[in-house]
């Protein structure tokens, strides 16, 4: 889920490997460190971590029928918007029509009990998506981390660096992607793992 990306919040830097052996993608500066990047940010890809996109779809699906009901609300409640201030509008021209100030204030009261409906139901589903998103997700990110480190030993990288993160915190300067960005050979090593017994289970 592209908005659960509450979510996707990956940190794999500087994950330091002891090996001598020499890695095809990986650029090695003169000091000889292989260093690679892989974008994080691709793996809810329609082509990325299969299991990954498989669990946002989960929490997608689960958190629709709350979506669906807060834009229902929030269509209301600017309806109630518009028909408060229309009415404010009247009141204040000073029309030959007198305002219903009775059906008026029920409407002031309808909106602002809305309003708070609306802020309820907006912590109350934060919390429990927070907290869904750590059941589903929190196995799965670890499996992925162990299998980053797994990736990197066998192809001899002395440190993988999140390309995703790295752009959004303006750190990279320059790279050389034809040389460092492994990302797709990646997701295809972790896509043939089999799932450990922590996420072999469908989320609930």
């Amino acid at each position: 889920m592209k908005k659960f990306s509450i979510v996707a919040a990956f940190i794999f830097i500087a994950a330091s490997f002891a090996t001598t052996a020499s890695a095809q993608g990986a650029a090695t500066p003169a000091g000889g460190l292989k260093v690679a990047v892989i974008n994080t940010a691709a793996f809810d890809a329609k082509d990325g971590i299969t299991r990954y996109l498989s669990a946002m779809n989960t929490l997608d699906a689960e958190f629709k029928p709350l979506e669906t009901e807060l834009q229902g609300l929030a269509t209301k409640y600017q309806t109630l918007g518009t028909e408060i201030k229309k009415l404010q509008d009247q009141a204040a021209a000073g029309g030959p029509v007198p305002i219903d100030t009775k059906s008026a204030q029920a409407k002031v009261e309808e909106y602002q009990q809305l309003e708070l409906t609306i802020k309820r139901k907006q912590e109350d589903g934060k919390v429990r998506a927070e907290r869904r998103q750590q059941q589903v997700l929190g196995p799965l990110l670890g499996e992925i981390g162990k299998a980053m480190q797994d990736f990197g030993t066998q192809k001899g990288f002395d440190m993988i660096l999140d390309l995703a993160k790295l752009d959004q915190a303006a750190l990279i300067l320059h790279v050389n992607m034809a040389k460092t960005d492994v990302t797709k050979d990646f997701i295809t090593f972790f896509n043939a793992r089999p799932a450990t017994a922590a996420t072999a289970a469908a989320p609930r």
